[in-house]
């Protein structure tokens, strides 16, 4: 059985940075790991390749060499998922897809020969079992959770590593929140499923025998939905085998921001090589919050909780929102003085949007306030469903909060603000190589010489050389990633991606 496994082109998102990528001569952020651990979960006598859409291109030659294409997307893919469909149509070739876009709207590809949806630990064997009898069937689900013990090790044998900035791997699924916006209560469950410190030890065991060295994404919706574990088990064999190797790995994570009030998890992570971590700060607007029920950040100084964790020695990155029916127009102004203040420098700002299964779609289906057409970026300027703000209002704020916070100057002020709170792990010695050289030296052509926010990048270049040499290779990387925040934006989402140079 030849077995193509093709994962579909992402459009140009905060989350691709496909304009910061190409400094670092990459062509994308990360690789697929649900393919790569589906790949892993089908027979080994079944023969497979992989093609990334984001790092090459798919020729009908590959599609025409396998027996079936296996898709798995998220919603922000749907378009190109659709198009690899048609192509494999058009050449008589039968298709099987999962992941979060099928489980999330299967009713939208009757066309695909084998739905298997949900969690593929649980469907998968199913559907092989079938497939290899001649009697597999159209659609596989299950309402049961997965049990992560039964979940194999990546194939990473599969891609080639040196395309990506980032590798990943997961520690669990699901999340003890349930706020009201967000599916992963929907797709992965309420509660928190984790694996064994022994599987945690031999994903790392494979990553660096496959040669890999640099940033490792942690993928969990939220990392310290058990603490407990985390600080008994997980992180002290992280930082047991980080130690016993040298260091090769530097880890980021997304993370509810009670983070903030463990010190001891704090120090666990840096100690394990943690350095970034994501949350979901969502809105200032207390009213905002108690409406989609973010029960974790009410009644709390947001941007104490950011700066401790800035000090622990993690760089905060920020999902923000605007668009709840508990917002007005003082919200913009409100949203901008919280990310200056906060020094979140990577602060990704997107208009409220409800996914299938949330509760927030549920109700406001119930309100008959929901439109078609949800692309599942929101960050392009659409909503799918009526705000109670005056849309257009609401849309020009939000390219207001926008065009403020990644302006030169707010933006490299905020660098400024982070970089003088940040304290940086001594643990952290992943060597320089080529391409970080190469990132630094068109940096200096493209934002230094010949881009408009010179003055600022110098500022922040020859401050964080002379004042604070330990965090000179960050202050690269976020004026890059301002690079690439403005690209998409003010470039009006285009199309092509310009060469840095």
């Amino acid at each position: 059985m030849k077995i193509l496994l093709v994962y579909p082109k992402y459009p140009i998102t905060y989350w691709g940075f496909q304009y910061a990528l190409k400094f670092v001569s990459k062509k994308a952020s990360f690789p697929p790991l649900g393919l790569l651990s589906v790949a892993a979960l089908l027979p080994d006598h079944y023969e497979k390749k992989l093609v990334d859409m984001n790092v090459s291109a798919l020729k009908d030659k590959d599609i025409l060499w396998a027996d079936y294409v296996f898709i798995s997307a998220m919603v922000i893919q749907k378009e190109s998922a659709k198009e690899i469909i048609k192509r494999c149509q058009d050449l008589n070739v039968k298709t099987v897809a999962g992941g979060p876009l099928f489980t999330s709207e299967p009713e939208e590809f009757e066309d695909v020969n084998h739905l298997v949806l949900n969690e593929g630990e649980l469907t998968i064997p199913d559907f092989v079992r079938d497939l290899d009898s001649g009697t597999a069937v159209h659609l596989y689900t299950s309402e049961k959770w997965a049990d992560l013990d039964k979940t194999p090790v990546p194939l990473w044998n599969l891609i080639d590593q040196k395309a990506y900035a980032t590798m990943n791997l997961q520690y669990s699924r699901g999340c003890p929140y349930n706020c009201e916006f967000c599916n992963i209560t929907a797709l992965y469950g309420h509660n928190q499923r984790t694996k064994s410190s022994s599987q945690i030890r031999a994903e790392l065991e494979a990553l660096y025998n496959s040669g890999w060295r640099g940033a490792v994404f942690f993928v969990d919706d939220n990392f310290i939905g058990n603490k407990r574990k985390l600080k008994e088990q997980i992180l002290p064999t992280i930082i047991q085998w980080m130690t016993e190797n040298e260091h090769p790995f530097a880890f980021l994570t997304e993370a509810s921001i009670n983070l903030a009030d463990d010190d001891e998890l704090m120090q666990m992570m840096v100690k394990a090589g943690f350095d970034t971590v994501f949350i979901g700060i969502e809105t200032p607007n207390e009213n905002s919050l108690v409406e989609c029920n973010k029960s974790q950040n009410k009644n709390r100084d947001l941007i104490t909780c950011v700066k401790k964790i800035q000090r622990s020695g993690m760089q905060v990155l920020g999902g923000f929102i605007v668009g709840f029916d508990n917002d007005d127009i003082s919200i913009f102004d409100r949203q901008i003085n919280f990310i200056q203040q906060s020094g979140v420098v990577a602060a990704m700002v997107g208009l409220l949007n409800a996914p299938k299964g949330t509760k927030l779609y549920q109700r406001l289906a119930g309100e008959g306030r929901l439109l078609e057409g949800f692309s599942g970026n929101n960050t392009d300027f659409t909503m799918n469903f009526v705000p109670k703000m005056d849309l257009e209002v609401l849309q020009k704020g939000y390219n207001r909060i926008v065009d403020t916070i990644y302006s030169p100057k707010e933006y490299y002020e905020r660098i400024l603000i982070f970089l003088k709170e940040y304290n940086p792990a001594k643990s952290a010695a992943i060597p320089l190589d080529f391409s970080q050289i190469r990132a630094f030296l068109i940096s200096i052509i493209r934002l230094g010489i010949i881009g408009k926010e010179r003055s600022y990048f110098w500022g922040i270049i020859f401050w964080s050389l002379f004042k604070r040499p330990k965090v000179f290779s960050l202050a690269v990387t976020l004026s890059i990633y301002g690079f690439h925040f403005r690209k998409v934006f003010h470039g009006n989402h285009a199309k092509t991606i310009e060469e840095p140079t």
